[in-house]
């Protein structure tokens, strides 16, 4: 089910809606800013993808434009240096030469001519509209790799791996209920691999283009086999990203010709900096001391972490659909009425805020740039995904104002000197109570009953110490009235004495058992 509800506050914008009542964004802030009513997307300058495609290919044309012209320019300046050069020598008259001095000159020219006509179509060709217009520095690489005389690099062999694999059998076990149709399905999507395993000197943004045609091409072609049936071909569309995506993810995730990396870092560095801002700062209307609520919460939180995870775009979008949807259900439990978009997006903030999710820019620029296009434009996933660009771009432009603190507050917390706590508490900890977040108030006295067990401790190990002087002091003092007593009642070893009726001669002379026995002393 679609959960979009229509906003209010129209004309104005976000910064300038967030007040003690929360955080408010407009339907029409997410949609395109053309006015054709998809969502647009902050990556693609508030365009949705249609759009931006059409733009970047204006863009591209102008582009292709500018270096043909350039191309020529060359080639009628090279020319001219060659004919000022060369002229003259050909209009002169002719002198005495033998002939093979004439046919060594003639050899001459002609070998100058022929390397002047290849450099001249080397040119053109790297300027030809066919070639995609690849970025100067790779066209800089190309012509010096012509110029050396070396090879373009082969294509990368794919790295085997489970999950690739059991994509693979996936993918063909699924192509074999398609029979005729699935044969060419493979074959077009295989040889789509192996075309972008060569275009690795491309950049991103080139290769995303290619995604984008080949979404497109294939998306025609089955519409025209499943005669209009949308449904068919989304199915069949999701099987092959899946399939395409995985064998390509480890070249087109966060590529480094893009500073996608620097900017995770960044928004991660931003995340922390932001640990102290609290639930009623946001006016988030979630209670988490209700159970319910805070396991729907917990999943929120997983599903935005768990996005990191995934290779296909299409899994990392049901990662933060079903975040969303956690979220929404989190509201309508402790609102006991149904949410709205003004209450999704200050929780979706919230959220993203305790999650820190891994490598965030990265995995929203992948989604923008490698989804099948019909999704990010239009139903839930598209909704949502908007949102979570519009939560990440709160997130980096979040000031005292949106959090309706004064100037002085917001520096001292950013800076750590100081944290948010209730000024009737003269503990200085958040009391409990429903107005205070309930995670925070747990920590505070986890923290307090630290507190209480390190003094215990310390206590426990004073007495100890005590006990063990007292103890050795003992020790010493027993030996000390041993040594005394010792000292005044001294010792006397007496000699051993004889045995009992040793001198009783006349002990033969008694009849047994009457005789004597002798035992030793």
């Amino acid at each position: 089910m679609d959960e979009r509800p229509v906003t209010r506050n129209k004309g104005k914008t976000m910064s300038q809606r967030s007040e003690r009542r929360g955080i408010h964004v407009d339907q029409s802030e997410l949609l395109c800013k053309k006015g054709c009513g998809y969502y647009g997307n902050a990556a693609w300058q508030g365009l949705c993808s249609k759009c931006w495609r059409e733009e970047y290919q204006k863009a591209r044309q102008r582009q292709i434009q500018e270096d043909w012209a350039l191309a020529e320019k060359l080639q009628r300046e090279e020319e001219a240096a060659y004919v000022s050069i060369h002229g003259s020598s050909q209009t002169q008259p002719p002198q005495s030469h033998s002939q093979q001095s004439l046919a060594t000159f003639s050899k001459f020219e002609e070998k100058k001519t022929n390397e002047k006509t290849r450099k001249v179509t080397t040119v053109k060709k790297f300027f030809s509209p066919s070639s995609r217009t690849a970025p100067k520095k790779a066209l800089v690489s190309r012509l010096r790799e012509s110029h050396e005389g070396k090879t373009p690099s082969p294509s990368i062999s794919r790295q085997s791996s489970i999950e690739t694999d059991r994509v693979s059998r996936d993918f063909m076990e699924f192509l074999k209920t398609l029979q005729k149709p699935g044969r060419e399905i493979h074959k077009q999507s295989r040889a789509f691999i192996e075309s972008m395993g060569n275009k690795r000197d491309l950049g991103v943004e080139e290769l995303s283009e290619c995604v984008q045609d080949f979404y497109q091409n294939m998306s025609d072609r089955l519409m025209n086999y499943f005669k209009g049936s949308s449904e068919k071909v989304d199915r069949v569309m999701d099987q092959v990203e899946k399939y395409i995506m995985t064998r390509l993810y480890k070249s087109v995730f966060c590529p480094e010709t893009t500073d996608d990396e620097k900017k995770d870092l960044v928004t991660q560095r931003r995340i922390r900096a932001l640990h102290w801002v609290t639930i009623q700062m946001l006016c988030v209307p979630v209670d988490e001391e209700i159970p319910e609520v805070s396991d729907s919460v917990v999943k929120a939180i997983t599903d935005v972490i768990e996005m990191d995870s995934k290779r296909v775009p299409k899994d990392k979008l049901a990662c933060i659909t079903s975040c969303s949807k956690h979220i929404f259900n989190a509201i309508r439990i402790t609102k006991n009425e149904p949410a709205s978009a003004d209450d999704f997006l200050p929780t979706l903030i919230y959220i993203v805020l305790k999650a820190n999710p891994p490598r965030l820019q990265s995995n929203i620029q992948y989604i923008t740039r490698f989804c099948n296009p019909s999704r990010l434009m239009t139903g839930e996933d598209g909704y949502y995904f908007t949102n979570l660009c519009c939560a990440v771009a709160f997130i980096e432009k979040l000031d005292a104002q949106s959090l309706n603190l004064s100037p002085e507050d917001f520096e001292r917390y950013m800076s750590g000197q100081a944290s948010p706590r209730r000024p009737d508490n003269p503990a200085g900890w958040p009391q409990t109570g429903s107005n205070v977040n309930p995670v925070l108030s747990q920590i505070h006295q986890n923290l307090s009953v630290l507190s209480n067990l390190e003094k215990r401790q310390q206590q426990v190990i004073e007495e100890a110490q005590s006990l063990q002087t007292e103890l050795a002091e003992w020790q010493d003092s027993v030996a000390r009235e041993v040594q005394e007593i010792l000292e005044r009642y001294p010792l006397e070893i007496k000699p051993r004495a004889s045995a009992i009726d040793a001198e009783n001669v006349e002990n033969d002379k008694l009849p047994p058992p009457l005789q004597p026995q002798v035992f030793a002393g």
